[in-house]
C-alpha cells in the first residue's frame, strides 16, 4: 500500500516524465498537502483540548499543593470527574502519537530526519503521560477505599494521596522536556524548507527551549512566583495555537526549490520544477 509520501513522490517524478502533467501534479501534491496538514491541525487541536480538561479542569480542580486533607477531600468528592480526567490523558497520549505520525508524512518529503525527529518526541512524550497516570490512579485509589484509611489511618491516607498528586504534577512537569522538544524538527523545517512562516517557525524553536525551561525552573526554583512561570509559558502558548490554527487554514506552503535536500532524492516540489522548466 502507498502511503501519501510515497505518493508525494510518484507524483512528482510522473510530472519530470510527463511535462505535460505537470500542472495536474503540482494540483494533486499541493491537495495531499493541505489534506496532511489539515489532519495535522485536528489532531493537534484535540491533543491540546484534551491535555487542557485533563491538566486545567481536572487537576486544577482536585489537587491543592501542600494540602493533603483538602487534595484528598476534593479526589473523594470528584471520583468521576478523576477517572475523566485518566481517560483524557489517555486520549492525549494516543493522539500525541497520532499527531506524530501525521507530521512524518506531512514533512519526510523535505527531510527524513526531522520528520522522524518528530514522531521519536511525539513518541516518548505520549509515553510519559501514561507513566504519570499510574500516580493519579493510585491517590484516587488511596482517597476512595476504605482499606487504606484502615491501613494508615485518615491523616496517612491523606498523605499518601498527596504525595502521589505530587509526584504526577512532578513527574508531568519532567515530561515538559519532550512536550517542548518534538516543536524544534518543526521549527526547523518550516524555516529552513519555507514550509511555514518564518516568525512561526522562530516561534517554535523559541518554544522547544521554553518549554525545557520552565522544567529546569520548577525544579531549581520551587518557589517562583506564578507570574514568572506565566510570562516565561506565553512564547509557547502563541506558537502553538498559532500553529494548530495555520494546519487548519493553511496546511503547508509549498517548498522552497532553491533550498536542496541533502538527505536523498529530490523534493517533490523541486521534480516538479524541473518538469516545468522543460
Amino acid at each position: 500500500m502507498r502511503t501519501t509520501s510515497d505518493k508525494l513522490r510518484q507524483d512528482a517524478l510522473g510530472a519530470t516524465r510527463h511535462p505535460a502533467t505537470t500542472d495536474r501534479a503540482r494540483s494533486e501534491t499541493l491537495r495531499t498537502r493541505k489534506s496532511l496538514g489539515w489532519r495535522s491541525g485536528i489532531l493537534y487541536l484535540l491533543l491540546a483540548l484534551t491535555g487542557i480538561f485533563a491538566e486545567v479542569v481536572v487537576r486544577g480542580k482536585v489537587y491543592v499543593a501542600d494540602d493533603a486533607t483538602a487534595t484528598a477531600s476534593r479526589i473523594a468528592e470528584h471520583v468521576t470527574l478523576m477517572r475523566a480526567g485518566i481517560v483524557s490523558d489517555i486520549v492525549q497520549a494516543a493522539l500525541f502519537v497520532f499527531l506524530g505520525l501525521a507530521l512524518r508524512a506531512l514533512f519526510q518529503t523535505v527531510s527524513r530526519s526531522a520528520a522522524s525527529a518528530i514522531l521519536a518526541f511525539t513518541s516518548v512524550g505520549a509515553g510519559l503521560i501514561l507513566l504519570n497516570l499510574v500516580f493519579q490512579w493510585g491517590a484516587l485509589l488511596v482517597a476512595t477505599k476504605s482499606s487504606y484509611a484502615t491501613a494508615f489511618g485518615a491523616d496517612g491516607r491523606h498523605s499518601l494521596a498527596l504525595l502521589l498528586m505530587d509526584l504526577h504534577h512532578y513527574g508531568y512537569t519532567l515530561g515538559g522536556v519532550f512536550f517542548g522538544l518534538w516543536l524544534l524538527p518543526v521549527g526547523y523545517i518550516g524555516y529552513r524548507f519555507g514550509l511555514l512562516p518564518r516568525v512561526l517557525s522562530v516561534l517554535l524553536v523559541i518554544a522547544c527551549f521554553v518549554w525545557i525551561l520552565d522544567t529546569l525552573v520548577a525544579f531549581a526554583f520551587p518557589d517562583a512566583d506564578s507570574l514568572v512561570t506565566a510570562v516565561i509559558s506565553a512564547p509557547t502558548i502563541i506558537a502553538e495555537f498559532w500553529l494548530i490554527g495555520y494546519l487548519l487554514s493553511v496546511g503547508v506552503r509549498t517548498p522552497d526549490p532553491t533550498n536542496a535536500d541533502p538527505e536523498g532524492p529530490m523534493r517533490p516540489a523541486d521534480t516538479v520544477s524541473s518538469g516545468s522548466a522543460q
